[in-house]
């Protein structure tokens, strides 16, 4: 048999020559195509649903939000399990499909029921939300924001509202974690003394904040031919609006502004964690999450070249 493919071979020089060149020409172009990860990933298919669940504690989160959730997913089509963790605040839902399903089919038969999920919800938690499209093997990227001038919060901000944003919008690229630094809030103290001369309560202070920091229209006006439009512009950017919110006006004297009644200050939301590199202390990071069947070496790519982008918008004292 073997002589036989040999003598074969000799006779038929050029029949083997280009056989032999197509072989080699497929095998460079599906080195250079095929997916390439560190390791292969063999999830099966997943759907994960996050569900906030304010202050709740542990045991409350389980009993008030994660059994109504996972009673809502039941009879979806080829699940294979459904396991949840529930934690301070916090309810993550896993629903595990059988080998081979398609993980869009999967996501859309959760999706359809989340309404169902969030009706079932004491008022005030979630809604319950699907996580990203990504495994435990798809955190393909982690970079740092630096600076030796900024706070960790101010990093953190940076990495929030400027940095992630932008690298969402890569090809392949299903989430950004952030991690690390501190959440900026705007932290309202009343004195209940305050309040008690005033005659108002915690309710009605939460309440007068809450309409004030929201931008109206009117419609618009006829002026000289030109149609304007009217705006009410009443969203809060500082420290110092949030002090002269009015809580009650008077005839006979000055408003009565938040400042009168509550202390007004930039803090930082509790945290449960924090983030070290190198032995240099706190340090704020971001992960690069990729989406289910990319290819890990194509998106790593478009992620750096677009970090490097994102740099040259940061400010000079801000490096990724």
């Amino acid at each position: 048999m073997l002589k036989q493919l040999i003598d074969y071979s000799l006779a038929n020089r050029f029949l083997i020559i280009v056989a032999v060149t197509l072989m080699a020409g497929l095998g460079i172009r599906s080195a250079l195509h095929l997916p390439i990860d560190a390791v292969p990933d063999l999830t099966n298919t997943q759907v994960t649903v996050i569900t906030s669940a304010g202050s709740l504690p542990p045991i409350e989160v389980e009993r008030q939000v994660t059994y109504p959730i996972e009673w809502a997913m039941a009879g979806l089509p080829d699940v294979q399990e459904v396991r949840s963790i529930s934690k301070l605040g916090l309810s993550v839902i896993t629903i595990v499909f059988t080998e081979g399903t398609d993980v869009y089919f999967a996501n859309q038969q959760v999706n359809q029921r989340l309404p169902k999920a969030s009706a079932s919800l004491p008022a005030g938690y979630g809604p319950p939300i699907l996580g990203p499209m990504t495994t435990a093997l798809g955190e393909i990227l982690q970079f740092e924001v630096r600076s030796d001038t900024r706070s960790p919060m101010e990093l953190r901000t940076l990495l929030e509202w400027e940095v992630a944003p932008k690298l969402r919008q890569v090809d392949g690229v299903t989430e950004i974690n952030v991690m690390g630094g501190f959440y900026k809030s705007f932290e309202v103290q009343p004195d209940p003394d305050e309040l008690m001369n005033q005659d108002l309560t915690l309710e009605e202070l939460y309440s007068r904040i809450e309409a004030a920091n929201a931008n109206t229209g009117g419609g618009y006006v006829i002026h000289h031919d030109e149609q304007r439009f009217i705006r009410g512009e009443a969203l809060l950017t500082d420290v110092n609006d949030l002090k002269n919110i009015v809580l009650r006006r008077s005839d006979v004297g000055s408003p009565l502004l938040l400042s009168d009644v509550a202390d007004v200050a930039i803090t930082a939301l509790p945290r449960q964690g924090a983030v070290s590199r190198d032995g240099r202390g706190e340090a704020v990071t971001g992960m690069v999450m990729m989406r289910i069947g990319e290819n890990s070496r194509d998106v790593v790519n478009r992620a750096k070249a677009r970090i490097a982008e994102v740099q040259s918008t940061l400010p000079r004292d801000v490096s990724l």
